[in-house]
């Protein structure tokens, strides 16, 4: 802030009605006039002059020390001052009486002592004074100045005109330091005493101070937190609110951990007593049953008999099936099976090519095949609050503009040591040397090249508004020296809104803040970081291709960056990251080619694995006939024709793809798909060989098909369930993969069965596998005689032998039940704490340039995200109340908005508000305010008159001005009489808007609206008294990690909504990454509602199919527990709620069934009490479970941990492989413990188990 303080006298003579300095004698080298040590009596003006005097000085009346010309220096150098402060009239008046007394006060040499003076001209001029003033004036007028904002800069007053004095005696330290030549400041020195020496007959200056609570001069409750109608209001809350907790002795415990906790506890002393009853129960069932026993051990005798024979020894390997247990809808669906597969197993090859030639029909549709990239597209959902907000944001002020930015940062030599600095001279010129290169930047676009500034914002219409330390020296490597260098960047930072030569080279204040970063508090001296941000305009609908012109730039500025750049900064052992706008969206397209490989990888080794696991165990004379390669490389196809199927079909109604379907829906049907392909073939290896092939597959598809069907549908309703998701990728991914299950659902039981039939025939006969035209010899034949006849498999005989028969003691079912439930526990006390959000570096490769950048940004940003509060229908006519429940100056509401927004400043940590909004309509009110006399004014013919320092009224290039020609009949628009309690008329208000958007700011008013706030209005149609839209911007907090943009965006939510309430107006809260968090504002509700309707789902399609509640609700009962450990899987992961985790969690709810359906069905179709039908169920299917579901999916997953892209181990291998594992336990050890203690009992008795059951007799 530049003043100059005048006045005049040299030999004292301290007594009232005299002067200390009067007049001017000189002037610096710099212009700069000094006043003459003149101690003479105080001089009568004429009235003009005494008018003028009070008009700015009301304190001084009668005679004065001062000249009309040192008068109209001090009006000059305070219009400077005055707009910051003219918001606060007690604060201006005590700042205007400090000045008015040194400069025109008739007892000036009370206390004013010139202490030393200097020749200029042989004249002597005043060189040192000391000004003493009481502490009780200087602290009160610190007080009442100290929270005094500048509206356009987000700051207090005092950065300007105190350089953030956190004292009187610092402020007063600033006024009084002697300018140097061209600075701003006072030309000579002025020492600020409390109290004169006794015998100098002085005394301190002390006018009436006044306080910014005083009732006449009383400031807004923004710039006078302390005024009694302030201190009134509700307080914001100093604490943040904190969960609910118990404290045990110094342990300190949350209360649904401690809940969870006692709840557990009960179980387990519950399963505990019953365990220690259960020995006495089953002596008692024993004997109770004793006859029961014994008749199905004499049915059992049959085949224990005679294992020599063949058919003997398949059905001892074969569990005994109970089909009367049935219910309706299972025995159906195992009669429509079983004739269905006789069917088949006739016409093979129609039921191969009618399958196959639906879904290739279907994937026609590919000949439109495209993929949606674009983020809005994908992650904001139709009828988006925080779009709808961000489109009305976009029409009515203007689109946030596009960031390209570079963070160049010293290195850290140690862990414990800070960085070093950044400020010297050598990266100062480095960073010009970069600058240059940018500048000559040009990119291709259609054939013309496009260079920064045809692209950059331009605020004042000149100069890009690039925010870089390099506007200290306008953009320009010649002002450097001359500036000053380093010691130049260092003043600015002090002077940067008050000083010319601080300005930017577009006119406006840099704020140090945007341009430095790695520094506490306001210490930039300490930056160990330049921040270089290019702002670029962005435009609603792309008008004249100029989006595709900055992205063309954008790309050719990365590849600058790392070809030329880069190697810069390196070789001065300084660190470079940088970014574009487009950077994000580009790198995201080289990530979707980046895994494609892992995911080829991936279905090779679950080729690989299916053809091992469906051929028999292998033998070297006969492995080439009883593998199954090639009907293992048939089922692999089968899979990828259903997902091309599905795509195919929504790319033929329009709908895009994503890079989450292109990724994770060939892996998803794949791992589904090879379930259904194992336990359909292990099936029909199960049935007596003896059986024609027909009937052994009819009666495998009689045994597996109601389980596979009733795990298929599961599945295709746990996907469909995520159509109902808002968010569009979220939707899409779950509309592909609900289709593609059903589709290879469909595959599997009519194209796989149909080459499964053809495979058993080439075993048959003999043929040579991948080779079916090559038949082996006869004598090869004797010699593989009975294959597919051996005995069980390894894995079948330690389910019937071991497996089983650990699990059905009591004690170990017991162990069982604790511990799964207090996993369950567990999982619930862990989810409490996953976190919603997506970081960015995991979504990206790791070897983007991007990750660095993002690093850096937490790091080194000092400030976070740009807020805007907009206001819709601001009804601004002089009968409205809305300005001052807006405005935050002088008779302004105290819980106006302005005001509102400051107060929740002070706490940043729960409001994540960084300062005071800069506000369109204080600065216009102050603008338009007779005080602020340099800022609105006109000429006689009422046209709009500039400051003095603008054209015409001050010549282009001309360095300083004073009263011209052009200007000097310019009046100020309004006297106090005109306006209405200091507001003005809807007609003033109308007439003066668009010339305060229009004036451009400059020393003489700092003001003018004219860059700050020309997007800030609409003024389409505000002349009938309505602004349809305003804006008024502050910034959020730094935002370092993911829960800091959800809770920043939640908190300014909630404090529009309750300030919207309070002064009944709409008020909305903006900024540029809304749109792409809003879906983490209620992301647990989205994810509960959806995995709940999911199993939902399930449980209606088992009871459907099943008819039995208990089976269904204890298959329920398995994937709740399973999803609940999962979420716990993700706290200990800290895997992110997102929607990535919550298509993963709704589609675990669908491969969950799996791992539990088919060890239900098998159950419920085994004879025996409880603990001998686990035993059958484990026997049966337990294979099957843990060979065709468990390691066939392990196997598939366990590749993914070798993508290179962290989003695919995060995401897909962790979550996976622990899905993997938690199905395989609860499927094979919990669900078999929980079903030989609290499965459904029989329906039917004994006689009847037999009526259903496929017998050898009746094959024709």
């Amino acid at each position: 802030m530049q003043i100059l303080f005048v006045g005049y006298g040299v030999e004292a003579k301290q007594s009232a009605g005299y002067c200390a300095m009067y007049d001017i004698c000189g002037a610096r080298s710099d212009g700069k006039v000094l006043n003459c040590p003149f101690n003479i009596p105080s001089v009568k003006p004429d009235d003009l002059l005494s008018s003028k005097i009070q008009s700015l000085c009301p304190t001084i009346t009668g005679n004065v020390c001062c000249t009309e010309t040192q008068f109209d220096t001090l009006r000059s150098q305070v219009q400077q001052a005055i707009p910051f402060i003219v918001g606060c009239p007690a604060c201006l008046r005590n700042f205007l009486n400090l000045f008015c007394e040194l400069t025109c006060s008739p007892d000036q040499s009370l206390f004013i002592n010139v202490t030393s003076t200097t020749k200029v001209k042989n004249n002597s001029t005043v060189d040192g004074i000391q000004y003493y003033i009481t502490d009780d004036f200087g602290a009160g007028m610190y007080e009442s100045c100290k929270n005094v904002k500048f509206g356009s800069s987000n700051s207090r007053a005092l950065d300007f005109l105190g350089a953030g004095a956190k004292n009187f005696k610092e402020w007063f330290t600033f006024i009084g330091q002697k300018a140097g030549v061209n600075l701003p400041g006072s030309p000579y020195g002025i020492a600020f005493l409390p109290t004169p020496p006794v015998s100098s007959g002085m005394r301190p200056m002390n006018v009436s101070i006044y306080s910014c609570g005083d009732e006449s001069l009383g400031c807004s409750c923004g710039d006078c937190p302390s005024a009694a109608t302030c201190s009134s209001k509700a307080e914001v809350p100093t604490q943040k609110k904190h969960s609910c907790s118990i404290k045990i002795g110094s342990l300190e415990v949350k209360c649904v951990d401690f809940i969870l906790a006692i709840l557990y506890i009960v179980l387990v002393s519950l399963f505990l007593g019953g365990g220690l009853l259960h020995p006495v129960r089953g002596k008692k069932k024993t004997s109770q049953m004793g006859t029961l026993s014994e008749a199905s051990g004499e049915r059992n005798s049959v085949n224990q008999q005679k294992p020599d024979t063949i058919q003997s020894q398949m059905l001892q390997n074969t569990p005994q099936r109970n089909w009367g247990q049935l219910s309706t809808v299972q025995g159906h669906l195992a009669n429509f099976y079983g004739k269905y597969g006789i069917w088949v197993a006739r016409h093979p090859t129609l039921v191969l090519c009618l399958s196959v030639s639906v879904v290739l029909l279907l994937c026609v549709g590919l000949i439109r095949f495209k993929v949606e990239t674009r983020p809005d597209k994908l992650w904001v959902g139709s009828g988006s609050r925080a779009a709808e907000e961000k489109q009305f944001f976009d029409t009515h002020l203007a689109p946030f503009y596009r960031i390209e930015q570079l963070i160049i940062a010293t290195v850290q030599t140690s862990s414990h040591e800070k960085a070093p600095e950044i400020l010297t001279d050598d990266n100062i010129k480095l960073l010009f040397d970069i600058q240059k290169k940018v500048d000559g930047l040009r990119a291709n676009h259609s054939g013309s090249m496009v260079s920064l500034t045809d692209i950059c914002m331009k605020p004042l219409g000149e100069d890009c508004a690039t925010q870089s330390v390099l506007q200290y020296f306008k953009m320009k490597p010649e002002n450097y020296d001359d500036y000053g260098g380093v010691d130049h960047v260092k003043y600015c930072f002090e002077h940067f809104t008050s000083t010319e030569s601080c300005l930017s080279a577009f006119k406006g204040p840099l704020d140090p803040t945007t341009a430095l970063g790695g520094f506490s508090g306001n210490s930039f001296s300490e930056a160990s970081a330049f921040l270089v941000t290019y702002p670029v305009d962005n435009f609603v609908d792309n008008k004249g291709n100029k989006t595709e012109k900055a992205v063309a730039w954008e790309k050719a500025f990365i590849q600058l960056a790392k070809d030329e750049l880069l190697p810069m900064v390196q070789a001065k052992n300084l660190t470079l990251s940088f970014s574009s706008e487009s950077s994000i969206e580009e790198e995201l397209k080289r990530e979707s080619t980046a895994d494609v490989i892992t995911i080829a990888i991936s279905y090779l080794v679950m080729f690989a694995y299916i053809s091992l696991t469906l051929g028999d165990s292998p033998r070297l004379k006969s492995f080439y006939i009883t593998s199954k390669v090639l009907l293992g490389l048939s089922g692999v196809l089968l899979v990828m024709l259903s997902v091309l199927g599905s795509v195919g079909f929504f790319s033929a109604v329009g709908m895009k793809s994503t890079l989450i379907i292109m990724e994770v829906i060939p892996f998803l049907v794949l791992a589904v798909g090879v379930d259904n392909m194992c336990i359909l073939v292990h099936a029909v290896k199960r049935q007596e060989q003896e059986l024609p092939l027909e009937r052994r597959i009819s009666n495998a598809l009689m045994e597996v098909g109601p389980s596979i069907t009733l795990a298929s549908l599961a599945e295709i309703l746990a996907f469909a369930v995520g159509a109902f998701i808002k968010m569009p990728a979220v939707r899409v991914f779950s509309m592909f993969a609900a289709l593609a299950v059903l589709l290879d659902f469909l595959l599997q039981i009519t194209a796989f069965v149909a080459l499964i039939v053809f495979d058993f025939r080439r075993t048959e006969d003999k043929r040579v596998d991948c080779f079916p035209c090559i038949k082996t010899s006869k004598s090869s034949i004797s010699a593989e005689k009975g294959v597919g006849q051996r005995k069980a498999g390894l894995l079948t005989r330690y389910m019937k032998e071991v497996h089983a028969p650990v699990l059905s003691h009591w004690i170990v079912k017991i162990v069982v039940i604790a511990f799964f439930f207090g996993l369950a526990m567990a999982g619930i006390a862990l989810s409490t704490r996953i976190e919603p959000g997506l970081e960015q570096q995991i979504v990206l490769p790791q070897d983007s340039y991007l990750q660095g950048y993002f690093n850096n940004i937490s790091t080194y940003l000092r400030i976070g995200p740009p807020l805007y509060f907009v206001l819709k229908n601001y009804n601004y006519s002089s009968e409205s109340r809305h300005t001052n429940q807006l405005c935050s100056i002088n008779k302004c509401n105290p819980n106006s908005l302005l005001n509102e927004i400051a107060r929740a400043s002070l706490t940043p940590e729960l409001s994540y508000i960084a300062k005071p909004a800069a506000s369109w309509l204080d600065d216009f009110l102050v603008w338009l305010s007779p005080e602020a006399f340099g800022c609105c004014r006109k000429f006689t013919n009422g046209t709009f008159c500039p400051p003095d320092d603008q054209p015409p009224c001050c010549p282009p290039g001309q360095t300083s001005c004073g009263l011209s020609e052009v200007c000097k009949d310019c009046t100020t628009c309004f006297r106090h009489a005109d306006l209405s309690s200091d507001r003005p008329s809807t007609t003033q208000f109308k007439e003066k808007l668009p010339w305060f958007l229009n004036a451009l700011p400059s020393a003489d008013c700092a003001k003018g609206g004219h860059g700050a706030y020309s997007s800030s209005v609409d003024l389409q149609g505000y002349a009938n008294g309505i602004i349809q839209a305003s804006s008024f911007r502050t910034y959020h907090t730094p935002l370092n990690k993911q829960v800091d943009f959800v809770n920043s965006m939640r908190a300014a939510q909630e404090f529009s909504a309750k300030v919207s309430r309070s002064l009944k107006m709409e008020i909305y809260p903006y900024s540029v990454f809304y749109m792409f968090f809003e879906q983490y504002l209620d992301i647990w509700k989205t994810a509960l509602i959806n995995l709940s309707i999911a199993i939902a789902a399930v449980f209606v399609v088992c009871l459907i199919i099943t008819c039995s509640f208990w089976s269904s609700a204890i298959i329920l009962l398995v994937i709740a527990m399973i999803i609940i450990d999962l979420l716990g899987v993700m706290a200990v992961f800290h895997i992110q709620l997102n929607a990535l985790s919550v298509v993963n969690l709704i589609m675990s709810v669908g491969i969950a069934v799996e791992f539990c359906v088919h060890i239900t069905h098998a159950f419920s179709i085994s004879t025996g009490d409880r603990n001998h039908r686990m035993k059958e169920a484990l026997g049966g299917m337990g294979a099957s479970v843990f060979s065709g579901i468990t390691l066939t999916k392990l196997v598939g997953v366990i590749v993914l941990g070798f993508s290179r892209s962290e989003v695919f181990v995060v995401y897909y291998f962790k979550m996976y492989l622990a899905l993997v594992l938690l199905g395989f336990l609860h499927g094979l050890v919990f669900l078999p413990v929980f079903l030989s203690m609290f499965g459904p009992a029989p329906r039917h008795v004994e006689g009847e188990r037999q009526d259903h059951r496929p017998s050898v007799s009746s094959v024709p």
